[in-house]
């Protein structure tokens, strides 16, 4: 689809980070631009930001995660702007789980899924059916990530899953888009390839009260920091993307209607090819051994 003046996009997650950088993106290819995020006071500094560069945008505060919100969110946007052409359901969180699966906190679960999974199909029901209502050319972004929408990092399990759960998620919706000849088409991303810097690691400064920790934690919170520094006292180098480069892979994408918004990557190739050979072979998962913990 062609993006340009007039437009509007809906980003969630959008008051930092790759949400912000699409935003910023989005509002540089002359579409008016709603912002949603959990956080009010991060959200009105990036919208404050955009207006200052000239854009035409819309905050609101909305938990993904509950599902009113995210249809309140449509309800205002349809209200005032009368259409959206581009929704990025992009909004996630690291669960904060420590441990082996059979450890973990069931509430470390109940809110990854809250905002992560059905944070996306809420969605999807709340803009989906207006948008091929509305017959214009639109597109949906879902983000994954390489930590299990290509291979899981086990010790990162709880977030592995979820965004496994997005991939397939956004291939039924694809498939479901073309049954009903829709002229809305849908990409699921993956940001990368290398490590990137956003607010994902201070997930738990924003967590609920409702999925509040039943089991203390036995160590600290780290944030991107102390990982980094760790992992180069280690002797490992860290490598980073901008954000400003997903955001243009996603508009790329967009316009090229392109589902899988998977950068280049010889070691993502690899674990794609790894798996689904161990797949196809009826093998045991071997690929995973690397990230095995003793």
């Amino acid at each position: 689809m062609k993006l340009g003046a007039g437009q509007v996009a809906v980003v969630t997650g959008a008051a930092s980070g790759i949400g912000l950088a699409m935003a910023r993106r989005f509002a540089a290819e002359g579409l008016r631009v709603v912002l949603a995020d959990v956080e009010q006071g991060a959200l009105e500094k990036a919208a404050a930001l955009l207006r200052e560069g000239g854009a035409v945008v819309h905050a609101r505060v909305v938990d993904v995660g509950e599902r009113a919100e995210v249809l309140a969110l449509a309800e205002d946007v349809y209200e005032r702007f009368g259409a959206v052409h581009v929704l990025c359901n992009n909004a996630g969180v690291g669960s904060g789980a420590e441990g082996r699966m059979w450890e973990h906190d069931p509430n470390d679960w109940a809110w990854a899924f809250a905002v992560n999974v059905w944070g996306v199909f809420h969605g999807i029901q709340a803009f989906v059916p207006r948008m091929i209502a509305g017959g214009e050319p639109g597109h949906i972004v879902n983000t994954s990530s390489g930590d299990g929408g290509v291979a899981p990092l086990p010790t990162a399990s709880v977030y592995a899953v979820t965004k496994a759960a997005v991939v397939t998620m956004t291939e039924s919706l694809y498939a479901h888009l073309k049954a009903e000849h829709a002229r809305v088409g849908a990409s699921v991303l993956f940001p990368g390839p290398h490590m990137l810097r956003t607010g994902l690691w201070e997930s738990h400064r924003n967590r609920p009260a409702r999925y509040a920790k039943r089991k203390p934690r036995r160590t600290p919170y780290r944030d991107l920091a102390q990982w980094e520094a760790a992992m180069r006292a280690a002797g490992h180098e860290v490598r980073f993307t901008p954000v400003e480069e997903v955001a243009g892979l996603v508009v790329d994408g967009v316009r090229a209607d392109r589902f899988w918004l998977l950068p280049d990557s010889e070691h993502s190739d690899a674990q794609i090819r790894a798996r689904a050979r161990s797949m196809l072979d009826r093998a045991n998962p071997s690929y995973l051994e690397s990230f095995i913990l003793d």
